[in-house]
């Protein structure tokens, strides 16, 4: 029985999942990645990545995806299109191990399981923002304000995560308005105080962002006043929407530990969590720097524990 299982089925496959991968298979470690809702994660949405080693001229984050997809199979990783629906904790003679359920009515049985499903950025819902994501419409200044250097951008938000957005692209950016649809900001006094006095940091306060202006790529955004009710249009060659990410945990309550956010806690720098046998990686633990080359040390980290935890457990 022990023989025909998993010895890590890994639960999804953006980058730290891939990388964890990697490091299971080349450790001859007979592992699955189930893709998940959103296969390759947040990378996919992305049209340019620069700041990943190894790549003098960039790479585009679906390339960047496909490419450590061929690398841990070329190895050995199986891969599946499926969604894990809840993951039940078994013995199987006298070891703990795991089954997992998927949307297909299949059940994968493993050793162990390395949780890498991401969070997902929050949008806003209008009017053509979906359709230009990636040619205008970001959710990550770190990934794209580069790309913005002398021209004119508009931050959507009004958290310290919009402000230290709206601050870093005044690094790249002509001018940067921030819009947010109440009278006043939420953001910390530090961070509000931070943005305002940067003079390249506009302010449209009490607006609601109605239509993404699109030819091809990003033009402008449609807002409405919230006071009079008139629409107005702001041009503007990026959209940087800043109100935050959802950890995908929703199917991991009450099997693992998970903070006030909805992130995965792991023990200090390691990749276990509160339940022997389950690891995490990736920004479905990481609610701060969210960035690939960070989420694929993570994944490095899960495979080196899982082999660890495989060897001193005897399984």
């Amino acid at each position: 029985m022990m023989k025909n299982m998993y010895d890590s089925v890994i639960i999804g496959s953006g980058p730290a999942g891939l990388t964890a991968a990697i490091y299971l298979s080349r450790a001859g470690l007979k592992n699955i990645i189930i893709n998940g809702m959103e296969p390759g994660g947040q990378l996919t949405t992305t049209t340019e990545v620069e700041n990943f080693p190894g790549f003098p001229q960039g790479i585009s984050g679906p390339q960047l995806i496909e490419d450590i997809k061929a690398q841990s199979k070329n190895f050995g990783t199986e891969f599946l299109q499926a969604v894990v629906k809840d993951i039940e904790n078994v013995e199987n003679n006298g070891k703990k191990t795991f089954k997992l359920h998927l949307d297909n009515g299949n059940i994968i049985e493993a050793k162990t399981v390395i949780l890498s499903t991401g969070a997902s950025a929050k949008y806003l819902g209008i009017e053509n923002e979906k359709e230009n994501i990636g040619k205008g419409v970001s959710a990550c200044a770190t990934c794209d304000g580069f790309f913005y250097r002398g021209k004119d951008v508009v931050v959507i938000g009004g958290g310290d995560t919009a402000m230290e957005e709206a601050v870093f692209l005044t690094k790249f950016a002509n001018k940067v308005t921030v819009i947010h649809r109440r009278d006043m900001l939420r953001a910390s006094a530090i961070m509000q105080k931070r943005a305002k006095d940067n003079n390249k940091i506009e302010w449209k306060l009490d607006y609601t962002p109605k239509k993404v202006l699109a030819d091809e790529k990003v033009t402008g955004i449609e807002l409405i006043n919230n006071k009079t009710g008139e629409t107005e249009t702001l041009t503007a060659d990026g959209i940087f929407v800043a109100i935050g990410r959802t950890p995908n945990t929703k199917f991991l309550e009450g099997k693992v530990e998970i903070d006030e956010r909805g992130y995965i806690v792991t023990k200090g720098k390691s990749s276990k969590t509160s339940t022997s046998g389950i690891f995490a990686a990736g920004d479905v633990q990481d609610g701060r720097y969210q960035q690939a080359i960070i989420a694929a040390g993570s994944g490095a980290i899960a495979g080196l524990d899982v082999e660890e935890y495989l060897r001193e457990n005897d399984l």
